[in-house]
């Protein structure tokens, strides 16, 4: 089993952890606690090293399995043995952008679960662009613009975000936690990990966030399409 140190600490860059278990055939291994993002939610895995003795190793992908987090590595140097201490280096400017970026779509999806009650169908992201799927019958580009001048007062309103993980009977008191159309929370998850962005939005999410909206910059919707009669696409770029 992985500890999961991301989902505390965000701005976690190194750690020390030991090697648990090594897969030969994936050239990947387990660690006992990592604060690599193993992906999910819209937000892609990290990358980054991890150094064990005299070899550095990249991480060249990072996936979820039950409790463990495998941590691919790239590189022809033999695989670190189990039970060997390791330290983890992330690829900090590429995570960072993500947080910004995740955040900037808690922003966009906060507005407009407020302003207009519409519920998330879909999304995805990478470093500082990405695009959130609504349930809207109509989209047009008075409309479009009018979210952008929203979400960029929010982003200016330097809006504090704070993460707690609660047992999933209080967590599920909240109204609205869930702001997909679909529950994607698995009925065998007892704990569940809410990000607030005070005053504007409160929902379950697993990803990594910065801790200020002040920190994620100018918002730009770039384009928007029409997805189905009632599955609004809108794509936004962070300056």
């Amino acid at each position: 089993m992985t500890e999961l140190l991301y989902q505390t600490d965000s701005y976690l860059q190194e750690f020390d952890a030991r090697v648990l278990s090594v897969l030969p055939e994936g050239r990947s291994v387990i660690l006992d606690r990592s604060a690599f993002y193993p992906g999910g939610g819209g937000q892609p895995c990290d990358f980054g090293s991890l150094k064990v003795g005299d070899v550095i190793y990249p991480v060249e992908k990072v996936k979820k399995q039950g409790d463990d987090v495998l941590h691919f590595l790239g590189g022809t140097s033999p695989l670190p043995s189990a039970g060997s201490a390791s330290r983890g280096t992330l690829d900090w400017a590429r995570r960072y952008k993500l947080m910004r970026t995740h955040t900037a779509l808690h922003v966009l999806c906060g507005t407009v679960f407020r302003d207009y009650g519409a519920l998330v169908t879909g999304g995805d992201m990478e470093p500082l662009k990405g695009r959130m799927d609504f349930e809207f019958e109509t989209m047009r580009g008075d409309l479009v613009r009018e979210i952008e001048i929203a979400v960029n007062k929010e982003v200016a309103a330097a809006r504090d975000i704070r993460v707690r993980i609660l047992p999933r009977e209080e967590a599920f008191q909240i109204p609205d936690l869930i702001r997909t159309k679909i529950n994607l929370l698995p009925e065998g998850i007892t704990q569940v990990r809410t990000v607030e962005i005070a005053g504007l939005d409160l929902q379950a999410d697993g990803g990594t966030h910065v801790r200020n909206t002040n920190e994620v910059g100018t918002i730009r919707v770039v384009d928007y399409k029409s997805k189905g009669a009632i599955n609004k696409r809108i794509y936004i770029e962070i300056e």
